[in-house]
């Protein structure tokens, strides 16, 4: 009899919703809950601010540790249209952005990779560029990283 794993999926929305485009995480995590159902094994989570805590308190319990994992969340890479959505890995960071990336402050893409190797999980981020940054509350997403 041959038994086949079923991986576990993590999707992280990242952001605060109350300021513009950086809520572009939590949004989709909630456009993806309200069209789609998804099978047990993936896991949709709005981690607001707290990626770098909701990481280190519950998903490095080895038994909670999915096989991929991917955070949603907003860049402003200078290099992007407003609005364009792009796939990013850890190691492709700008040496530039690696302090200042803004994936919930967390301190370096460094601390990615060590996760990535403690778990056993690959790990994608799926980014969206701001318009701009937001020095005020404002909720909601600016047309280009709503759509059209």
């Amino acid at each position: 009899m041959l038994t086949c794993k079923i991986p576990k999926v993590a999707v992280f929305g990242c952001g605060n919703l109350l300021l513009g485009d950086d809520g572009f995480g939590p949004a989709v995590i909630a456009e993806l809950e309200k069209e789609y159902i998804f099978p047990r094994n993936v896991t949709l989570e709005d981690v607001g601010a707290g990626m770098g805590e909701y990481l280190f308190d519950s998903l490095l319990a080895s038994d909670l540790a999915p096989d991929l994992l991917i955070l949603l969340d907003a860049v402003d890479f200078e290099e992007r249209r407003p609005g364009e959505v792009f796939t990013i890995t850890p190691d492709s960071i700008p040496a530039k952005k690696i302090h200042d990336f803004s994936l919930r402050q967390f301190p370096t893409a460094n601390l990615f990779k060590e996760l990535a190797e403690y778990t056993g999980a690959a790990l994608h981020i799926v980014a969206a560029r701001t318009e701009y940054i937001l020095d005020e509350i404002q909720p909601g997403l600016t047309r280009p990283c709503n759509g059209p």
